[in-house]
């Protein structure tokens, strides 16, 4: 049931990038809460945060198609294959890849570009002003990222395997050395 929530994230993703490629002007920045959110439609050619942009069109282009796809090939695999995820790990996983999906289609649909419209005021922390735009799809990722992360070290340590000798033992009368 949870990896049903990746295309859910992915048709929702695409979705919205329809609504704010056919209602946002482009590069014209659209006031929700004063300067603070804005909503500005821009195309990104580049991996996220515009990393990239100095990469030549042709190689940014083959990688940005490879990579992407690679990563959410390996996570559906582990996803499948992994017994020691946890029911919310698993739907923390199908967001990711519901997330890198919406984007993945962007690369092979769009060819000006991934559709990023979320611009918020970033207070010339780390140097930036305003955060790098980006869309749902990124938001899922990151935060599903994040709280995948807080919950596998949030896990409990497996217990130790209990030796076949022990196991028709009860624990306080463990074997004796010899025996």
């Amino acid at each position: 049931m949870p990896l049903l929530l990746a295309p859910a994230v992915a048709a929702a993703d695409q979705i919205v990038k329809l609504i704010v490629v056919a209602t946002l002007p482009l590069e014209r920045p659209v006031s929700v809460i004063g300067d603070v959110v804005r909503l500005t439609y821009v195309q990104n050619t580049a991996i996220a945060f515009s990393i990239g942009r100095g990469i030549p069109d042709d190689l940014r282009r083959v990688l940005l198609l490879i990579l992407p796809l690679a990563a959410i090939v390996l996570i559906a695999a582990y996803y499948l294959t992994s017994a020691e995820l946890s029911r919310l790990q698993r739907w923390l996983l199908a967001a990711i890849m519901g997330g890198g999906i919406g984007n993945y289609v962007d690369r092979v649909a769009r060819p000006d570009g991934v559709v990023d419209f979320v611009d918020v005021k970033f207070y010339d922390i780390l140097g930036f002003s305003r955060f790098p735009t980006f869309n749902l799809a990124d938001s899922t990722v990151v935060i599903a990222s994040i709280l995948l992360l807080a919950t596998s070290l949030a896990r409990p340590p497996r217990s130790r395997e209990r030796r076949p000798a022990e196991e028709n033992c009860p624990a306080e009368h463990p074997p004796e050395e010899g025996t």
